[in-house]
């Protein structure tokens, strides 16, 4: 998909903020989904937002890190598989790129998270875990990368629909953030729900982005979902060199290089939004990202949290939670997917277990679509499809989730799998 960034939205994919306004249709309030059909409710797509996509440079200060020595930066919140738990993720210490780097100590800076309901005192200690990642390239004249120290902890015992302050950093050495704040999703019942949440796809980090960004802010989500192309670090070569055809303007590159500073960048832009409303991620194309060793994927599995463990996943690729009502299935499209792998044997589980009287929508969200009519992408998807299509159709899933295609006839974020609850898209 190297031609996203002809259009202006950088897809975007569009900023769909999904009101969960469900039409009351009779004495018991909410529907459930053996009632409906309901008409949706879209905005169409203004034309006149296409154009060229650029991206921020690295001395735009929104990008720039703003921190000394190992106080965090890149802070993010992420949700468990329910309510009363959360993941607080950031990074310490510097990156480093070139032909001589040393992976940082992750041993060498604790990974903790005070936090309580008031400001003062922040009365509850989490501690957690670290790490670092390497992006690496068995070619003369490329830049290999080594990330900060990457912390993810995970906070428990939490209320729903209740606003925590937190500082995260390792206090032995006087390293701590400022305090944030998050807000924990609905406990699960048919009665309640986030009440708004963002799906974005396809994100980057251009001039495009930061009208996306801002227009998300000032809706307020509860939510995010990104599905998929966080950072688009796989347009550059390791020099920095960016374009907005990879395989046009370096047809004789080695190996697909990438610019891991670019995924720095982004999460300093992001902090903003995420370290207080949290975002969940599933992986896109553009963070295969291949290195030595035919490894993949080691920036997006290493720098987000994902309650794999929780929801019963072996992997990072794949897996499941709950806010409020809706009962959220995040599907990966560039790992195994057939019927006997371990992606489609944990769906079956998962689907099985879900208890529709708790979370009467069931949702489901993955990179690629399954339809589309767009030629550049036509079928890309069809073996996916093919393998899970059924599945999906046999347990009632609401509405599903994509990205990928950056073209004006190919807008429709959402689509809906047999009978669903009514719902407002505002796009």
């Amino acid at each position: 998909m190297t031609f996203w960034r002809l259009f202006a939205f950088a897809l975007s994919i569009i900023i769909i903020i999904i009101n969960i306004n469900v039409a009351v249709t009779d004495s018991k309030g909410i529907p459930s989904t053996l009632d409906g059909p309901f008409d949706a409710v879209t905005v169409p797509y203004d034309v006149s937002l296409r154009g060229n996509a650029v991206d921020l440079p690295d001395t735009d200060p929104r990008v720039r890190r703003r921190v000394n020595g190992f106080q965090p930066e890149q802070i993010s919140v992420s949700l468990s598989v329910n309510y009363d738990s959360v993941w607080i993720s950031w990074v310490t210490g510097e990156f480093q790129i070139g032909d001589n780097i040393k992976p940082l100590d992750p041993d060498s800076v604790a990974s903790v998270v005070r936090y309580g309901r008031t400001r003062f005192p922040l009365t509850h200690e989490a501690t957690g875990y670290s790490l670092v990642y390497n992006q690496l390239y068995p070619f003369e004249g490329l830049q290999n990368y080594t990330s900060g120290i990457i912390h993810h902890v995970r906070l428990t015992g939490l209320k729903p629909s209740t606003l925590y302050y937190y500082r995260c950093g390792d206090p032995s050495i006087s390293a701590m953030s400022d305090i944030y704040h998050f807000r924990t999703m609905p406990v699960s019942s048919p009665w309640s729900y986030p009440k708004r949440i963002a799906v974005v796809g396809d994100l980057g980090l251009t001039y495009n982005t930061t009208d996306t960004i801002t227009h998300l802010t000032r809706n307020k989500p509860d939510l995010v979902l990104l599905v998929g192309d966080v950072t688009y670090a796989n347009l550059y070569l390791t020099n920095g060199t960016g374009s907005d055809c990879y395989d046009c303007s370096f047809p004789h590159a080695p190996i697909h290089e990438t610019y891991q500073p670019r995924w720095d960048y982004w999460g300093r832009f992001m902090q903003s939004v995420i370290s207080k409303t949290p975002i969940m991620v599933v992986e896109g194309n553009h963070e295969i990202e291949e290195q030595a060793g035919n490894q993949r994927f080691a920036a997006y599995s290493s720098r987000f949290a994902f309650p794999s463990k929780e929801s019963n996943s072996s992997s990072t690729f794949y897996y499941s939670f709950n806010a409020g009502g809706i009962h959220f299935i995040m599907l990966g499209a560039y790992v195994a997917y057939s019927k006997s792998a371990e992606q489609y044997k944990w769906l079956e589980r998962d689907l099985a277990n879900v208890d529709r009287s708790m979370t009467p929508w069931l949702v489901a969200a993955w990179h690629p679509p399954w339809y589309s009519s767009y030629q550049a992408h036509y079928k890309e998807a069809e073996c996916m499809r093919m393998e899970m299509e059924e599945l999906l159709y046999s347990y009632g899933v609401d509405i599903v989730f994509n990205g990928h295609v950056s073209h004006e006839n190919q807008l429709q974020l959402c689509w809906c799998l047999g009978r669903g609850h009514g719902y407002t898209i505002k796009v």
